[in-house]
């Protein structure tokens, strides 16, 4: 496995190895002492993974920014399994060099790629094609009552989001009508 490391510490892109010939192709997509390994060598601290989800969206359904306040932050390993997505974090740990900063990948079902968002960031993605399938493993359950949004398109951030042709964005109320990263400072509602 191929360890990328991001400009801001603890966002990691895993490209895993892939074995392939006229018949296929075979990879190894989560091996957890290689995990284990690439973190601990990095100076991070080691997960437990304890849910997996997959979502399936459309072209032009952009999702986020979400994320997860204590006591159930959740660190996030993301890929995509079928289509294309363009991901982001965005780091929102008050302390941290680089609070407001973000990071952008593109994961498909053909680059393999797979991306580590710590605890302590927002994740959002927009599906580059129809069919687009994400799978993501969370170090923590689901929690309504610690469940956080910011706007997408939030000024202060300025993330590119790779919009490919002017895609007509599908999104819902919630993530439409989220808090500015203003507004979620002001509010307490990051991490401290």
């Amino acid at each position: 496995m191929n360890i990328i490391e991001t400009k801001i510490k603890g966002l990691l892109i895993l490209e895993p190895r892939v074995f392939g010939d006229g018949r296929g192709w075979f990879m190894e997509s989560f091996n957890q002492k290689n995990f284990e390994n690439a973190l601990q060598e990095r100076g991070l601290e080691v997960p437990t993974f304890v849910q997996d989800n997959h979502s399936y969206s459309q072209k032009g359904v952009l999702r986020g920014l979400h994320y997860q306040t204590e006591p159930h932050a959740q660190g996030k390993l993301v890929r995509v399994v079928q289509g294309r997505a363009w991901d982001v974090a965005v780091d929102i740990r008050k302390d941290s060099p680089t609070f407001g900063q973000w990071v952008g990948v593109e994961l498909s079902g053909e680059n393999h790629k797979q991306f580590w968002i710590p605890a302590g960031f927002a994740h959002g993605f927009l599906a580059l094609e129809d069919n687009t399938q994400f799978l993501y493993k969370t170090t923590d359950y689901y929690s309504k009552d610690c469940e956080r949004s910011i706007v997408w398109n939030d000024k202060d951030l300025n993330i590119e989001w790779s919009i490919e042709h002017k895609l007509e964005l599908k999104l819902t109320d919630k993530d439409k009508y989220a808090l500015s990263f203003e507004q979620a400072i002001l509010e307490n509602k990051i991490f401290n």
